[in-house]
């Protein structure tokens, strides 16, 4: 595993399951259990961790590695079950609230997927779920167009071929290969400091962005100093409940034909619209105030698409709630956009998480589970956007009609929200601790409200 991937795998314990998920809906009528297995049995030689389980090595004296499951079944990764009538949207985002809360068994490949029938109008979902050491948002959804097809004609279910696993190492063979990596692995990096500079295309381009970065300071820090919404932190359990909200690549065409921007400007203002919804209704709302948000950035080049890992930075964005004036919240938040992109934050941020291949397993496990348990009110949330095909995706010949994302909460952050594309459509996945959030559908309801509010005002006669 890469110092990220292993990170991940660290942080799980019983009250965080670090899995990534989707809910992909199709139109019906739904395929049978079978097929759907001998469909995804047909595809697994493209994705060999979906055969393969986590082996920890003794006092993590070397990172986790990756062996075959000799004892892999498919029947028990992918489950059958249904909703009761009437099949509403509330059963299904209930049933994959609970399914998402679960967390995957350690000993064995960490994925699962569940076909969910009897959806109102004739229609089905898959609930797919898989650890976040294994992929981040772009490789899921890399993953997700490798199992589905461009072609609604594409029915044929594809030939099942023969897998044996590759006997795993033993233990032994494996703590003697950590304890070499564990001196070994920093004096590569160190000679391939240069490899760390060729991330960013050029040496010069290093000290571009160190430079950037130091000018950015004054602006960084005040943004980091801003009073945030610290009552949204807190300690999280077990229990997971999950909503989303949608709106149309045309709507926000409309607004930016006025205002300018980008999508992910409008999509962050709306965003800010529904947590200051949330605030103000539980009565926190103050003048000044922002919601601090991580920005997952991919770093993933055009030759690492269909790579089953993780390659992502992050910006820290605050989003302005206590502004109540649509317009001007969006203005805030593109300015603060075009200075993040100015500073080059992500580009170093990336080249800091690179040092994280320096660390000892030992040290890595250790830093990856204090970081997130260690009680922080910096960040409030994690809004993570991952682009997906504008062209209709199908299964077996059925089309998906829409897919909802879930992201992880972890530490004291108690919300998250997954945004994902598809076709002309933009949903949002927002995850949260159950007691800790129980009124996150206002957060859902003022994502949606905050598009509303832009529309309006972005259609109001210009001699008003």
């Amino acid at each position: 595993m890469s110092a990220m991937d292993a990170g991940f795998y660290f942080v799980e314990d019983e009250n965080v399951p670090m899995h990534v998920g989707s809910v992909l809906v199709f139109e019906g009528p739904a395929p049978s259990y079978g097929d759907v297995i001998r469909r995804l049995l047909s595809k697994l030689d493209g994705v060999p961790r979906y055969r393969q389980r986590v082996k920890s090595l003794p006092l993590h004296v070397g990172r986790p590695v990756w062996v075959d499951d000799d004892h892999f079944q498919i029947l028990y990764h992918v489950r059958h079950t249904a909703v009761p009538a009437p099949g509403n949207d509330d059963q299904l985002r209930n049933l994959a609230g609970r399914v998402f809360a679960q967390r995957l068994d350690f000993a064995k490949p960490l994925w699962e997927m569940w076909l969910v029938e009897g959806l109102e109008g004739g229609r089905w979902a898959l609930i797919s779920k898989v650890h976040h050491c294994m992929i981040d948002g772009v490789a899921g959804t890399d993953l997700m167009q490798m199992l589905l097809d461009f072609r609604p004609d594409a029915t044929e279910i594809g030939e099942v071929t023969e897998w044996k696993p590759e006997p795993a190492p033993s233990t032994l063979d494996l703590v003697g290969s950590g304890l070499k990596d564990a001196v070994t692995t920093p004096v590569k990096h160190l000679s391939a400091i240069p490899g760390l500079a060729r991330r960013l295309r050029s040496s010069s381009e290093l000290l571009d962005v160190g430079r950037a970065l130091a000018g950015s300071l004054p602006g960084t820090v005040k943004r980091l100093t801003t009073r945030a919404a610290t009552s949204l932190n807190g300690p999280i359990g077990p229990h997971r409940r999950w909503v989303w909200a949608k709106a149309d690549l045309a709507e926000i065409k409309q607004i930016r034909k006025v205002t300018g921007g980008t999508v992910n400007d409008v999509i962050l203002t709306a965003i800010s619209g529904g947590f200051r919804d949330l605030l103000e209704k539980r009565g926190e709302l103050t003048d000044g105030m922002v919601v601090r948000t991580m920005v997952p950035v991919s770093m993933r080049s055009k030759d690492e698409h269909n790579k089953l890992n993780n390659r992502v930075s992050a910006v820290l964005v605050n989003l302005p709630v206590s502004e109540a004036d649509p317009l001007k919240r969006l203005a805030a938040v593109r300015a603060q956009m075009d200075d993040l992109k100015g500073s080059r934050q992500a580009a170093g941020a990336d080249v800091i998480t690179g040092l994280g291949d320096f660390a000892a397993p030992t040290l890595l496990a250790l830093g990856s589970r204090t970081a997130m348990r260690f009680p922080q009110q910096l960040l409030q949330t994690v809004t993570t956007n991952v682009p997906g095909p504008r062209v209709p995706l199908y299964f077996l010949g059925r089309p998906m009609t829409e897919m909802y994302p879930y992201v992880p909460i972890a530490s004291t952050l108690r919300i998250s929200i997954g945004i994902f594309s598809y076709l002309d459509q933009i949903t949002f996945g927002v995850n949260a601790d159950f007691d800790g959030v129980p009124d996150v559908q206002l957060l859902a309801d003022g994502i949606r409200g905050g598009f509303d509010s832009l529309l309006a005002e972005v259609s109001r006669p210009a001699s008003s």
